[in-house]
Order: C-alpha cells, then structure tokens, then sequence
C-alpha cells in the first residue's frame, strides 16, 4: 500500500493528536495508546493507526512511521516529534502540535469563509444567467424573429448563445468534462506552480505572504522551542511556504545563518516583503537569546493583521460583487426588455 497517498481530515488527526497526547501523560504505553484509538477509527484513519500500531510493536520510532504519511504530517511535526522522543516529552510536544494545528485550521477556515461569499454570488449569477438562457431567451427570440424585429447588440448575442447552448448541448457537456479532467490532472501535476500563480494575482500575494510569514514564525517558533537548530529548522518550513519571494528569503536566510549571519539581517534584505517591526522584533529575540519567544509574538501578530486583512477584504468584495452582479443581470434584463419597447412603439405607431 502507498502510503504517501493517504490522508485524513484534520478533525480526525486533532482527534489523534489530543488522545495520544492525554494517555501517554495519563502513564499509558505508546503501544496501549494506539491501539485504544485503533477501536474507534474508520477509514483511513483505522489504515494510519493500523501500520503505525504494527511499526511500534516493531520497535521502530513513531516519528519515522509517521514519516510515511506526507499528506498527514509535514516534515515539521516529523522533525518535531523525532526532537520530543529524543528528548522524552512526546506528550507535551504532541498538545503543542495539536495547538498549532488547530491555529492552522481556524486560519483556513477564516480564508475559506472570506472566499465563501463571493464564490456563492458568482454561483448563483451563472445559474440565473444559464436559466435566462435555455428557458427565457428561446421564447422570446422566436416572438423576435417573427416579426423582423431590428434587435440591439446585446439582445442579438444572447441570442446566440442561447441558440448554441440549446442546439450543441451534447458537445458542450462533453467539452466541460474533459476540461474538468484536464484541469484536475494539472492541478495534480503541476499543483505548487498552479497555487504560485493564483497566489501571485495582485490582490491575493500580499495575503498569501503574511499567511506564509505567520506559517514561518510560528513553525520555527516550534522548531527551535523544540531543540532544533535554526539552519535545519529553516530547511524544513521551506516546504510549508508558498510565496516565491518569501522562499527566495529562506533559502538566502539558510546561507547567511550557515555563514555565521543573523536571521534577521537575512530578513533585511527583503524588507520589502517583511515588515520592519518583524524584523525588528527578531533582531531584538537575537541579541536577547530568546528567538523563540520572538517568533511566537511575531506569529501572534501576524495572525491578528491576517484576520483584520481576511475582514477588510470580505467587506469589500460583498458590496462590489453585489453591484457587478445587479448591472450584468440588469443589462440581461434590458437587453430582453428593449426590443418590446420597440415592439410597442411600432404598433402604438401604426395605430396613430
């Protein structure tokens, strides 16, 4: 079984989390743990505790069982979990990763519901535009056409999609489903350059960039608080970020921290993209020798400007997603209107 292709939900693997943790502080063997939570789970989750149970009973360290599911745990809980059995507090460690988890999934669901909105009024627009189009416009075109009616531009388009949705409805659908396949297959193969550039449209790469800015402080904040040294800790959040210019900054911070530099003078060279009080805030967790406090203060700003950013936007979008919506389906609607003003006034004057 490949085991780099499963994954859980995040309920399930906080669920996880939070019950091994309590046992194993309760005094309850790692193995006895495992399999308490093995009585429960469904699913691919009964498949993860399953191998991870067999691999424990085999002597093998849990960091490196967990090590097999990529799509459940990133290299950073790993890494962290392999410092924790090194040092003998797996459990304590394990509620900090559960912690951090759970800050991780309210700061996606605060992007998902921020998105949710405008996503919904987008839908909601091609609907009503679809139903315009294969039940309104057929009706109206034919009582049109009759009478040689001298139609707008926008009456005539409508028209014809109308005309081509209704009379090419089969290779339409069959179009829209192999392009539906191609898109999830490229979305398979190329997802991180798909995702970059997404994440690199104007108005959404200064959010993606402090969410990768909170991701980082806060991972490295674990990783150090956790005895990791810092040029490895940097190594592993690489893979967590997804900005381009703030994986350029780590990979430049990875050289100067191995040539002896400070991070932050890292940082300082693109300032441009980290805000000053961040770097003045590490600089100062440098000089103090607590970079680990100073990351978990800079993460919990961060978060804080990422909500308020997350909000703004939100209560932007409402209001001109409303308005584009309301001037589209209210030319669609002149656009049907026009034509029997028209009508009228040609008979209103043949009557005079």
């Amino acid at each position: 079984m490949k085991t780099e292709n499963i994954s859980i939900s995040n309920s399930d693997k906080m669920g996880f989390l939070i019950s091994l943790s309590t046992m194993l502080s309760s005094g309850i063997t790692l193995v006895e743990s495992v399999d308490s939570i093995l009585e429960d789970a469904k699913g691919n989750l009964k498949i993860f505790l399953t191998i991870l149970k067999d691999d424990i009973q085999q002597g093998k360290r849990i960091y490196l069982s967990l090590s097999k599911f990529p799509n459940i745990f990133d290299k950073v809980t790993v890494n962290l979990i392999k410092a924790a059995e090194e040092a003998g507090t797996l459990d304590s460690t394990l509620k900090q990763v559960q912690i951090n988890l759970k800050k991780d999934t309210e700061f996606t669901d605060k992007v998902k519901s921020a998105l949710t909105y405008p996503l919904f009024i987008f839908v909601v627009f091609v609907g009503v535009f679809l139903m315009i189009l294969i039940f309104v416009i057929p009706k109206i075109s034919k009582i049109f056409l009759s009478l040689k009616l001298d139609l707008p531009l926008p009456t005539k388009i409508l028209i014809f999609l109308s005309d081509f949705i209704l009379k090419s409805t089969v290779p339409i659908l069959v179009g829209l489903m192999i392009s539906i396949i191609f898109l999830y297959f490229l979305y398979k193969l190329k997802k991180r350059a798909l995702i970059q550039f997404i994440f690199s449209l104007p108005i959404v790469s200064g959010l993606i960039q402090k969410i990768d800015l909170t991701r980082l402080t806060r991972s490295l904040n674990m990783l150090l608080s956790s005895g990791v040294n810092i040029s490895y800790s940097l190594d592993l959040i690489e893979d967590i970020v997804i900005n381009k210019n703030i994986v350029a900054m780590i990979a430049y911070a990875k050289e100067n921290v191995a040539a002896g530099k400070s991070l932050a003078s890292a940082f300082r060279k693109y300032k441009k993209y980290v805000p000053s009080l961040i770097i003045r805030v590490i600089e100062a967790g440098e000089k103090s020798g607590h970079l680990d406090k100073s990351l978990l203060e800079t993460s919990e700003y961060l978060d804080y400007e990422v909500t308020n950013t997350l909000k703004s936007l939100t209560a932007l979008l409402e209001p001109i997603m409303l308005v584009v919506i309301g001037v589209m389906v209210g030319g669609m609607m002149l656009s049907i209107i026009a034509p029997m003003y028209g009508l009228i006034s040609q008979v209103g004057g043949a009557g005079n």
